[in-house]
């Protein structure tokens, strides 16, 4: 008899039993939405597969009457642009800390605790600072990326030099 700690599943095999999870939670999300969807139709908790469907028609096909752009096109541009600019600005950032972090000792004393406690903040905790302090503008969403990537890239670049 062999263990089943040495069973390995052929690649076919692995993938169909990868899918099965993923099968019972869209089961379950169905079923779960079309009883709350029956006792409340108004329920926007947990769409169901239909008003999903009708959403993500309107996003795709409907442009904006101000603009004339179609929806999922412009707000995808608008996302990319801003993760382009935050990205940017966080490896310049990254570029010039990691170094002086790691290349001089008495700068990763210094400062070197405070890059690891600013990396374990969730950014989406600073969020609401960040509406206020910057308005709910890209300025905001653009330093909330910053915020999200250069301590990271800080500490990795600090690490290998």
């Amino acid at each position: 008899m062999r263990r089943l700690v040495n069973i390995r599943p052929h690649q076919s095999l692995a993938f169909v039993l990868g899918l099965i999870p993923l099968a019972l939670l869209l089961l379950l999300y169905v079923h779960d939405s079309n009883a709350r969807h029956m006792a409340n139709a108004a329920d926007k908790v947990l769409p169901t597969l239909a008003k999903m469907g009708d959403s993500l028609t309107r996003i795709i096909f409907t442009t904006d009457p101000m603009t004339g752009h179609v929806l999922l096109v412009a707000d995808t541009a608008a996302s990319l642009r801003r993760l382009g600019i935050g990205i940017a600005i966080s490896t310049a950032l990254a570029l010039v800390l990691g170094m002086l972090l790691g290349i001089l000792p008495l700068m990763r004393a210094t400062f070197s605790p405070l890059v690891a406690t600013i990396a374990v903040v969730p950014p989406i905790a600073i969020l609401p600072i960040l509406f206020i302090v910057f308005g709910l503008g890209e300025t905001s969403k653009i330093i909330l990326i910053i915020i999200g990537i250069t301590p990271f890239m800080v500490r990795d670049l600090a690490a290998q030099v």
